[in-house]
């Protein structure tokens, strides 16, 4: 039983780290064919939305000079309702603390949650894979959101295998800077002929960041953060940048090195999690839903 509920608080949109990225090859629509593998951070944006019965979708706060046109928070919940016809509409808020421009996923995430969050909402009920159809209309990182559990990705990272790295704490460090993910792409220097791997060779330890070399070449300050954090630990790239990290013996590593980076570089002590807390929210929504739909049948009943 489908159940409308009017608000539906509090809904996280983690982060991700690529723990490599291999860019394989190129198909004639452009898109590059990868291999990496996701793993979820505990570092969170979070989503608040209250439903409307104009069929508005009003974003209430914005982020980073992003115009509500572009926002993939919007974007996802007009795409959501152009795929079911449905004539409700929300009002969106976001508490963002993911660094814009980092390539930790920020925007895929919240748009992830959007969806899920938005299919309760609105009492739709359809399920994550269908989710992750649309999702993947707005970008190639939304499904792995929407599916919420660790993964070998492949084709141009959509297609999910689940795996279970350790979960390992890191520190997460953003320069001060962007970098555009579609000018490391279109970077004559990238490499885009890397042999695929398996995800045993992954386990074994191969695999590295194929944009690395292209992003430490053309920001500056990413190299100097690569090369600030590898004095401390093995460090790595994260998707095209700007954020890179590194993997920590325990926690207290992590806040030690936290605790030594300069200013104005933005840092983290972050846990490695192979199961999103979208999906440990979207468990808890729907047993309140079932909830609330049981009184209602009683209250028929009565």
């Amino acid at each position: 039983m489908a159940v409308a509920l009017e608000k539906t608080l509090r809904w996280p949109a983690p982060a991700k780290i690529n723990l490599f990225l291999h860019v394989t090859g190129r198909r004639p629509d452009g898109y590059h064919t990868l291999q990496t593998v996701f793993q979820f951070l505990d570092l969170c944006d979070w989503l608040d939305f209250e439903r409307r019965e104009d069929g508005r979708i009003r974003r209430a706060t914005a982020v980073g000079g992003i115009a509500p046109e572009q926002d993939l928070v919007v974007r996802a919940a007009h795409a959501l309702q152009a795929h079911t016809g449905v004539k409700a509409g929300a009002s969106l808020s976001i508490d963002k603390r993911l660094p814009v421009g980092g390539g930790i996923g920020g925007g895929s995430s919240d748009a992830a949650t959007t969806l899920v969050a938005l299919n309760l909402l609105w009492g739709l009920d359809l399920p994550l894979a269908a989710l992750a159809r649309i999702g993947l209309q707005l970008g190639a990182d939304v499904p792995v959101f929407i599916a919420g559990k660790a993964a070998f990705a492949e084709g141009i990272g959509e297609i999910l295998t689940p795996l279970a790295p350790a979960e390992s704490w890191y520190v997460l460090l953003k320069p001060d800077c962007a970098v555009p993910t579609a000018a490391v792409f279109a970077d004559p220097d990238l490499t885009r002929d890397t042999p695929p791997i398996t995800i045993r060779d992954f386990l074994e330890g191969a695999g590295r960041n194929d944009c690395e070399p292209v992003v430490r070449r053309r920001f500056p300050a990413v190299n100097a953060a690569l090369d600030w954090l590898s004095r401390r630990a093995p460090s790595r790239l994260t998707g095209t940048g700007a954020c890179v990290y590194a993997a920590c013996a325990d926690e207290a590593q992590a806040r030690s090195i936290v605790a030594e980076v300069p200013a104005p570089w933005l840092a983290y002590a972050v846990r490695g999690l192979n199961r999103s807390p979208l999906l440990e929210r979207l468990a808890r929504a729907r047993s309140a839903a079932g909830a609330t739909a049981k009184l209602a049948l009683d209250d028929t009943l009565d």
